[in-house]
Order: C-alpha cells, then structure tokens, then sequence
C-alpha cells in the first residue's frame, strides 16, 4: 500500500492539465496519492466522498466547490488546503482556519505576470508608444525620425497603490529603471517603505505628483471606486492610469469623463463590468487601452502555479511548514 497521504484535487476539471502538466503533475504525484481523473465539482459525488474520507491534501483552484461545514466534516484527516491560484476567499470558510488545518495559496506565483504586465505598459506609456500606434494607424503615415517633447522614460514618478504582492514585486521590477517609484498603503509605515527602497506618500499626494499611476489594492468595500472623479481630477493633465486589481477600484463614469476631455489616459486590464457592455465608449476612446484580463498567468505561465503548490506539498509531507500561508485575520483586506 502507498505510504503517500491522500490528496485530492477540487477544480474545474479542465485547469488541472493546465495548471498541472505532465512534468509537474509528475512531481506532484511523487509526494501525494493523487488521481488527475478524480477532481471535486462537486463534494456530494459518492466517488468524491469516499477519497474525500481518506484526503489529508486538497489540491484547490480556480472553480474550487465551496469548503464549508458539511464538506470538512466528511473530510475528517484533512490537514492542508493548498490553492494553485490567487485568492481562497471564494471557497473558503473560517471552519478550515478554526480546525487547524493550513492555507496556502499560489498568488505570489501568479503576482509575477501581472508585475511583469504592469512594467511594460510603464515603460511603454512613458514612451507613448500605445498612442503612438494609434495615430500612425490612422493615419497611415509616419513622420520619420524626430525629437518627440514630453515624452520618455528618465525620472518619471510612477505611483504605485497598494503594497500587495503584485504592488511590492511592480517596485521590484522598476528598481534597475531610471523612474521615481513612489508608495501609498494605509497599512505599511515609513519604516516598511523604506525598506522597499521607496518613499511614502499619502493617496492625495500621489496622485498629484505622478506621471504614471498603477493599481495595486485589494477590492473591498473600502476599496470601491477608490478612484473617483475627485481623485481623478488630482491627476495632472497627460498622466496616465493602469489598472490590474479589478475594475471597482476605479469610477468608469469618472475616468471616461477625462478620457473624453483628453486629459489623461488609461490602461486597464480589468473592467467594471468585466466584460464590457458592447456600447461601452472605452472600447472607442483613443485614451483607452483596453487588454481582456489577461496580466495574470496565461499559457505557459499557469505551470508556476502548479509547481509553487508541488513546492508546498513537498514542504508539508516532509514536516514543514507552508512558505505561503493565508492567514485569515488578514484575509479581510486581501483581495
């Protein structure tokens, strides 16, 4: 018989040769007794419910059942809920922290794609590149090579919203680049930002001193339309606004309001609503780039979630502890 634990996989069934390849799901099953064909939808499935009795691992993602009561109740050895995502807060439930059984979640794997996203649209903003684009199209003329003012990327002050994984690794990225990264958190101290190498500013004073403005926040109701028409307004004239968080942090009345002014621009790669209505006038507006959600991991980038839950499988099984655990007092402000 296996000395492996039993674990289990909870997921749309179709994620799971994604986010596990054949290379990855190899290693996996090197640590767990896994069956890839066997993937919860549904937790009252008799053939779920027998392994289900036996799991110690679940192996959550994307299209995870909700884990309440009656589900942690038939999973009697479970000891680890490990999520090949982002956020757990639409599955999980306070019952899995109150029984003592460990939350980890990928979301430091998927925050490397969204930073990466994140750096290009700066760079690229900075040199006007997508507007640029825009014009020539139209156009269908080019007037060759020519000093272009107001453009360009040395010593621009980029704005960066929310310390998140996503926030921090963006500073990161923008560390070799000659730009002045600036911070606003309402949870992280001077202290804490200038160990991230950066200044800290209050929202107000950000955005009035920023070229470039980046979304970085969790969504919660504090959070709703943090960037209003007010805050908006504070934005100096050709700044530009990029938004990777989700599309409520942002007032879209009030931004397609400055976009039609041709005041500032926006980059978004999250809506509210996510999709757009057909007759949304961002899809028109030349100040608008708009990108169909796609700045967190996509393609081949879906296998770091896997391997970052095979890492942490193979610390738990080994005796460790999770590098990545969620802790529910600070599920609250996470996104």
């Amino acid at each position: 018989m296996s000395q492996r634990p039993q674990a289990l996989f909870a997921m749309a069934a179709e994620n799971v040769p994604l986010v596990f390849p054949p290379e990855v799901l190899a290693r996996l099953r090197e640590s767990v007794d896994i069956d890839p064909d066997l993937v919860a939808r549904d937790f009252t499935d008799p053939r779920v419910r027998d392994v289900l009795a036996r799991t110690e691992i679940l192996v959550t993602g994307w299209g995870c059942p909700l884990i309440d009561e009656t589900v942690l109740d038939a999973a009697p050895r479970l000891r680890a809920v490990l999520h090949s995502a982002g956020s757990v807060k639409s599955f999980a439930t306070p019952g899995i922290w109150q029984r003592g059984i460990a939350v980890s979640s990928a979301a430091v794997a998927n925050a490397l794609p969204v930073a990466e996203y994140t750096l290009a649209m700066i760079l690229l903003a900075g040199k006007d590149v997508l507007a640029a684009r825009d014009r020539m199209r139209t156009s269908r003329t080019s007037s060759g090579w020519g000093i272009i003012p107001g453009i360009g990327n040395h010593g621009r002050r980029v704005g960066v919203i929310g310390a998140s994984r996503i926030g921090r690794r963006v500073l990161e990225l923008l560390r070799p680049f000659d730009l002045r990264p600036a911070l606003t958190d309402p949870y992280v101290d001077e202290a804490a930002a200038a160990a991230l190498g950066v200044p800290l500013l209050p929202l107000d004073d950000l955005l009035r001193t920023s070229d470039i403005v980046t979304v970085h926040a969790p969504e919660t109701p504090e959070t709703h339309h943090l960037i209003g028409r007010r805050e908006l307004a504070l934005m100096p004239d050709g700044a530009v606004l990029v938004n990777t968080a989700r599309g409520a942090l942002v007032d879209h009345d009030a931004l397609v309001t400055e976009l039609r002014a041709e005041r500032l621009t926006a980059i978004l790669d999250v809506t509210d609503p996510e999709p757009l209505p057909t007759d949304s006038p961002l899809y028109d507006l030349p100040g608008a780039f708009i990108t169909p959600h796609l700045a967190g991991s996509q393609g081949n980038e879906l296998a770091r979630l896997g391997l970052t839950i095979t890492e942490e499988t193979e610390r738990l099984v080994a005796g460790g502890k999770p590098a990545y655990g969620v802790d529910l007092a600070a599920l609250e402000r996470e996104a």
